[in-house]
């Protein structure tokens, strides 16, 4: 599979200018609602695109762990916007975020139950038959586990991709999340993942609030998900790894020496 490769990061609106003024970015991400593939992309992707930068569109909408089927309308933005912007791959989060015709508008974690796993594995395989590139699925960050969970969560992601020939898309900062939140050792957890199905890993910051561990996307990364970066990369060969910030962005100095971090831990070449 051609893939990303290097440091990363997703592509915002609000520093679309600092991040057309990366000399050595190889890859951002792009949210794929935010995209219309009929018109003009946002100001900046194009650029990029003419530059090589691949641009790897993310989804957020279509509630993949939902009871109902995928939205066709929904997918088929999702193939339309890979196609507009020529992406290597498409990513999704195992989740769901609308039931009985309601959006939740959040990221809502499912049961790991062997009824989820079949949900997920057919909504999977209906997106997979609509997309034209490869399919990478987020396991994402939760505060609490279901009282009916059947598997752990490496057994719930390993069903999955195994059914589904799926991607990874390994978020260290979800997992750094979980294990706060819910328990566990999160280098434990990367021992028992298939890292090698990887496509790429999110990297983004958090804050603790009311004795959790929230995965904000507004904090910088913290010692301990950088931690987990070089955990993951004495593993594996380093993956591609790309900085999550969803707002309260910071000077460009620290965004800067955020990139720079991960490409220290990683041994991939600065992007700065």
């Amino acid at each position: 599979m051609s893939g990303p490769s290097g440091v990363g990061i997703g592509w915002r609106p609000e520093i679309a200018g600092f991040v057309a003024g990366l000399p050595g970015l190889r890859f951002v991400e792009v949210v794929a609602e935010a995209v219309a593939p009929a018109g003009p992309l946002p100001d900046g992707l194009a650029e990029l695109r003419e530059r090589g930068v691949d641009v790897v569109p993310h989804g957020v909408r279509l509630s993949l762990g939902g009871a109902e089927p995928v939205d066709p309308a929904r997918v088929a933005h999702l193939a339309g916007v890979v196609a507009a912007l020529d992406a290597p791959l498409v990513s999704e989060h195992i989740a769901f975020v609308r039931a009985g015709g309601l959006e939740a508008g959040h990221l809502l974690p499912l049961p790991r139950s062997r009824e989820a796993v079949a949900t997920v594995v057919a909504n999977v395989r209906r997106t997979q038959a609509e997309l034209p590139v490869p399919l990478a699925l987020e396991p994402i960050a939760a505060l609490f586990d279901w009282p009916d969970d059947e598997l752990d969560e490496a057994d719930f992601l390993a069903e999955i991709l195994d059914a589904t020939d799926a991607l990874l898309l390994l978020d260290v900062a979800n997992v750094h999340a979980n294990a706060r939140n819910r328990g566990g050792d999160p280098a434990a957890l990367l021992d028992r993942l298939p890292l090698e199905r990887i496509a790429y890993v999110h990297v983004a910051g958090g804050a603790e609030h009311g004795g959790f561990y929230h995965d904000t996307h507004t904090d910088p990364v913290p010692a301990a998900v950088l931690d987990l970066v070089r955990e993951l990369c004495a593993r594996r060969r380093p993956p591609a790894l790309l900085l999550e910030r969803d707002g309260h962005y910071p000077p460009a100095a620290e965004l800067r020496g955020e990139l720079d971090a991960l490409a220290a831990a990683s041994g991939h070449p600065v992007v700065t």
